[in-house]
């Protein structure tokens, strides 16, 4: 969206606790089995990280509603927004 609403958050910029807790509040959102990776939540955090280092996730602030998520790219265009959006602008 052009209306500057969305911003991408670099994920190496949060503290590691808020980062975790990101990821653990996407993971129980998605609704994944924890119990996938043998690491329970640990591991599913452990590959969104992964994810996030190769770009097929971000974390977005929505400046409107003052909330922080994890998107995938898929949810991030879906808002109208592609990565060279916020390039363009910083």
């Amino acid at each position: 969206m052009s209306d500057g609403r969305f911003i991408e958050v670099p994920y190496r910029m949060l503290p590691g606790e808020t980062l975790d807790a990101l990821l653990e509040s996407f993971v129980t959102r998605q609704g994944y089995d924890t119990t996938d990776t043998g690491e329970g939540m640990r591991g599913w955090v452990a590959e969104l990280k992964r994810q996030l280092e190769r770009g097929e996730l971000l974390i977005a602030h929505d400046l409107q509603t003052e909330t922080t998520e994890v998107l995938t790219l898929a949810q991030w265009r879906a808002f109208g927004r592609d990565l060279a959006d916020d390039e363009e602008e910083g």
